[in-house]
């Protein structure tokens, strides 16, 4: 039922408003801090609509932590320039990529920068399909570890070994790279949440860059 009718929202659409004020939750979670700059850029369906249907302010709400039934969401934009958010929307050119795509670029306060490419598939379901560049897929039903890495021998075995001393159980894993040896990336779907002291620890690992971790279901460590 909620496949067809769509997530409980603020509307008007669920694939271009309540999908993409997820996308924008979703690129704030992976950042891991506050954005304070988005160049966001839009395609298709999104592109041509993305006004009437309000995605440019569910984008910029997402990115300000709203989920998809905040009523603030339809005065992002002012709680943005409170927040001291700066936002920038343009058509982008992809090729074969779904209609309702965005590729977007934030910033946090200490310079960290990161590029998604989503895509809104429909009744507020979304997907994540590259950081960065690297190939993922996120659906942000499962709490989600993303970890990007120098691609060594034995980093699968290191990162999976302290998820198991968490006491967690890995659901699901895609491994992507630039190249070997170069940047690479791994998503960790959980049974379970994850605590911060996992967390830190995954961080410390020698040769592990950044830690994301998207919780999207109650969290055992406050």
């Amino acid at each position: 039922m909620f496949d067809i009718i769509g997530p409980i929202m603020i509307g008007p659409s669920s694939s271009h408003t309540a999908g993409a004020a997820r996308i924008g939750r979703m690129a704030r979670l992976l950042l891991g801090g506050k954005p304070v700059r988005a160049d966001i850029g839009l395609y298709g369906s999104f592109q041509k609509t993305y006004k009437g249907h309000g995605t440019d302010r569910a984008l910029i709400g997402g990115l300000l932590g709203m989920a998809v039934d905040d009523p603030r969401l339809r005065d992002s934009f002012r709680h943005a320039e409170a927040a001291g958010l700066t936002a920038t929307f343009h058509p982008v050119r992809l090729r074969g990529a779904h209609p309702n795509t965005v590729v977007m670029e934030v910033e946090n306060s200490e310079g960290r920068r990161i590029t998604i490419q989503a895509a809104s598939v429909g009744g507020g379901e979304i997907e994540v399909q590259q950081v960065d560049g690297l190939e993922t897929a996120i659906a942000g039903h499962a709490n989600t570890l993303v970890l990007t890495y120098r691609d060594t021998a034995g980093m699968i075995a290191m990162i999976s070994g302290e998820v198991a001393k968490g006491g967690l159980n890995i659901a699901t894993m895609r491994v992507s790279r630039s190249k070997a040896g170069g940047e690479a990336m791994v998503t960790l779907e959980l049974d379970g949440s994850a605590d911060k002291a996992l967390v830190a620890r995954l961080a410390a690992l020698s040769d592990v860059y950044h830690v994301a971790y998207l919780a999207v279901k109650a969290a055992t460590d406050a």
